[in-house]
């Protein structure tokens, strides 16, 4: 597919913008802000616990972080919002669990 301007304007007239079919991170990072706000404090309080992006190396990272998701999942689900030992909320550690999943089985 070739790049071409949203509103079809020639790429060498002034004001063409040849971002038509790109992502657009504006719509997650804007639309949900606050809420990575709380998953990247998640990880800036693991990376000061353990160490930065240490979190790569974990041997059985995949299963280990899909148990932890479980687990904050299920302390949310019982009522609690807040983890006790980190202060942050259960569903922002179950953001950054599924993150670090994700990432480790690309």
């Amino acid at each position: 597919m070739s790049e071409r301007d949203p509103n079809g304007i020639d790429q060498h007239t002034p004001g063409a913008k040849m971002d038509a079919g790109k992502l657009r991170p504006h719509l997650v990072i804007g639309g949900f802000a606050n809420a990575l706000e709380e998953v990247v404090k998640v990880g800036t309080d693991g990376a000061i616990k353990y160490s930065d992006s240490g979190w790569r190396e974990v041997e059985n990272g995949e299963q280990r972080y899909l148990d932890a998701l479980g687990r904050h999942l299920l302390a949310f689900q019982k009522g609690e919002d807040r983890d006790p030992l980190s202060g942050s909320r259960h569903l922002a550690h179950v953001a950054w669990n599924a993150l670090a999943v994700l990432e480790l089985t690309r």
